[in-house]
């Protein structure tokens, strides 16, 4: 190589040598290209001076409690987040309005309590959904993933969850794996319908095996297939108390308008009765 084309490389060299240090690497975080890696650093915030073209930020294993949804909205080519094992709890709401390209999100080993239909309505091209081992996590609404139609991935096994409506996963149309294990799954009436859809739907469950009823005391431990049996039995071919009232009321209220029918018809028989003798007797009078 002549003299004059060593500057050049000189100068390619030192600018790929500062893209793979990460000239503006948060501090006690690790970054390559289009990567930020800062597990288990004991943070306590979201990190500052993130590079804003960062696709892959890992946060695994720190004490952050709150994602701020304006700094996650600087990261717009954002695809892979994993915030598991942090202090993540209460409202995330329009936490990830800005990061509409996320692909991957694991939010596992936290402290949500809910997820509602503003959580994840925004994340359009989620494929994979962690928010398993979130003890404190007792609601999700009917249509929290309504915009998540390409996920495939979702876990919600270990939580606190005793009822999932049917609807909020059945009308996703790419769902191939669904984790549902050791929850507090209360196997009801109510509960029937979702437990016959995992028996009829191609989505694969792991762990089946602890997929199990947690309530009634009755189905206590007992796997899916066992309880939509006993479900069936009890639910559509037993009647509750409340059925006998309302099929005492209805054979009341049918009882009481027969009798009600019965009588209005006794008094117009009367009534026309009256009424022909009284023609009767005036057709007589004429007569003489």
């Amino acid at each position: 190589m002549s003299s004059s084309g060593r500057p050049w490389s000189l100068s390619l060299v030192f600018l790929l040598g500062m893209a793979s240090e990460g000239i503006s690497c948060p501090s006690r975080c690790s970054c390559q290209y289009l990567e930020v890696n800062c597990t288990g650093q004991q943070l306590q915030e979201f990190p500052l001076d993130i590079p804003l073209d960062t696709r892959q930020l890992i946060l695994a294993a720190n004490n952050v409690s709150y994602l701020p949804a304006v700094e996650l909205s600087f990261l717009a080519d954002l695809v892979y987040l994993d915030c598991r094992k942090n202090l993540l709890g209460d409202d995330l709401d329009f936490t990830f309005i800005g990061v509409a390209k996320l692909v991957y999100l694991d939010l596992s080993f936290n402290s949500l309590t809910q997820v509602t239909f503003s959580t994840f309505s925004h994340l359009l091209s989620l494929v994979v959904l962690k928010i398993s081992d979130n003890p404190n996590l007792v609601a999700i609404e009917k249509d929290a993933f309504a915009n998540n139609t390409w996920l495939r991935h979702l876990d919600v096994s270990r939580t606190g969850l005793t009822f999932l409506d049917t609807s909020t996963v059945r009308d996703l149309p790419n769902l191939r794996l669904l984790g549902l294990s050791d929850n507090l799954w209360h196997c009801n009436c109510s509960f029937l319908d979702f437990i016959t859809w995992m028996m009829e739907s191609d989505v694969h469950f792991p762990d089946a095996d602890n997929i199990t009823c947690y309530t009634p005391a009755g189905l206590h431990a007992l796997r899916m297939p066992a309880a939509e049996a006993q479900l069936h039995f009890s639910c559509l071919t037993q009647l509750y108390k409340q059925d006998y009232v309302f099929l005492c009321l209805i054979g009341f209220c049918i009882f009481l308008a027969g009798t009600m029918a019965a009588w209005l018809a006794g008094i117009c028989a009367v009534i026309y009765e009256a009424h022909a003798s009284k023609g009767e007797e005036e057709e007589e009078e004429e007569e003489d």
